[in-house]
């Protein structure tokens, strides 16, 4: 069979509610040839398109049998029979689904928890065993201290997991190195990348979103600012995102660390430098604060569900009852006859005010912020 044209291969788009909403997360769907293969529409997509496939999928759609007036009435098929494929008298049209971006999938929804359920889908990550010089046990706590006391409740259970040794630091500078992999990490929502230096000592760092296996990433003050090295604020140009920020200087990154944040460098002065934070506060920073440029990678972690409760116990999350569930003894909102609202302004379960009353004690550091968070009315 000769090879088909890409005009050939793409009939015409799927326009539908569902695929409108799929179109806003990346993923488009069109009708296409039936003998087409997945090689041969991706590269169609990509020239007729111009961009990046990561991923083509498909599914057959049966045309709708043909009836009668008295098909109509009866339910019927021409074949006798409602619901019999071999009476479908209209061709089969072939439906594929492309994804040019994004980083979830949805599951075929074989079980109920599956139905619902959004996961990443980890295509970015080269490799899943981790380096075993830059592991350590994680003993788990289940929310005890050390006096055997649950100071975080719902916690508990779960997989076991080892713990990577992250460099927040950066603060090997002026040696290069090189990513060798990116890495799923049990212990945070986003990525982290395996990076062996010139020196030939291995560390794990944030990955960023643009960071890619085979580049390489370097600290210092007078190293480029692109997605990677860690710069002093001073030394990076305003606008730039960057994440790893650190408090003060020396202290290890600690702002913009989860998955997808990222904090702006707004503007530069003699004795500070202007951000502005994931949460939406603009506070100020020393000069020599180191921070590494970039998003922190994941960025579609916002878009997750687990979509079934074993999942989330997976994770060391055990259930949260209801205070409006409990009985009087356990908590403010327990008690009474049937199904009762709280009654009286929401407390905690040792009866402090739980919504709407400041919580955050004043520190020397407060002089730093130059406008606060944005809060929920």
């Amino acid at each position: 069979m000769p090879k088909l044209a890409p005009e050939d291969i793409i009939i015409r788009p799927i326009l539908s509610e569902k695929s409108w909403r799929e179109m806003e997360a990346g993923k488009y769907t069109f009708e296409v040839h039936p003998d087409a293969t997945k090689p041969e529409i991706r590269e169609a997509v990509e020239e007729l398109f111009k961009v990046k496939v990561e991923k083509v999928w498909t599914m057959y759609r049966r045309g709708k049998p043909r009836r009668t007036r008295l098909d109509r009435r009866h339910g019927r098929t021409k074949a006798g029979k409602a619901g019999d494929s071999k009476a479908c008298s209209r061709p089969q049209n072939r439906y594929r689904g492309v994804i040019a971006h994004g980083a979830t999938k949805n599951l075929k929804p074989v079980t109920p928890g599956q139905r619902h359920a959004v996961l990443p889908d980890f295509s970015e990550l080269t490799t899943d065993e981790p380096e075993k010089s830059l592991v350590v046990w994680l003993k788990p706590h289940a929310g005890r201290n050390n006096q055997g006391r649950i100071t975080v409740r719902h916690r508990g259970g779960g997989h076991k997991r080892l713990y990577r040794l992250i460099d927040f630091y950066r603060e090997k500078k002026g040696v290069p190195a090189k990513v060798v992999s990116i890495e799923y990490d049990p212990n945070r929502s986003a990525w982290i990348s395996l990076l062996h230096y010139a020196d030939g000592e291995k560390r794990y760092i944030l990955s960023p979103v643009e960071l890619k296996v085979g580049d390489t990433v370097v600290a210092g003050e007078d190293v480029e600012p692109k997605p990677g090295n860690a710069l002093p604020l001073k030394k990076i140009p305003s606008g730039t995102l960057v994440h790893n920020v650190e408090f003060y200087p020396g202290s290890g990154g600690k702002i913009a660390r989860a998955a997808g944040t990222a904090a702006q460098v707004l503007s530069k002065e003699e004795d500070r430098v202007i951000l502005r934070l994931p949460s939406g506060e603009i506070r100020a920073f020393h000069p020599d604060c180191m921070a590494t440029v970039g998003q922190v990678s994941n960025p579609d972690h916002k878009n997750v569900k687990y979509g079934k409760a074993g999942r989330r116990r997976n994770k060391g999350w055990r259930p949260a009852v209801r205070g409006t569930a409990m009985g009087a003894d356990d908590h403010p909102h327990g008690g009474g006859e049937g199904r009762t609202g709280e009654g009286h302004p929401p407390k905690t379960p040792w009866g402090k005010p739980a919504r709407g009353v400041p919580t955050r004690k004043r520190k020397p550091s407060d002089k730093l912020i130059i406008q606060p968070r944005k809060r929920r009315k």
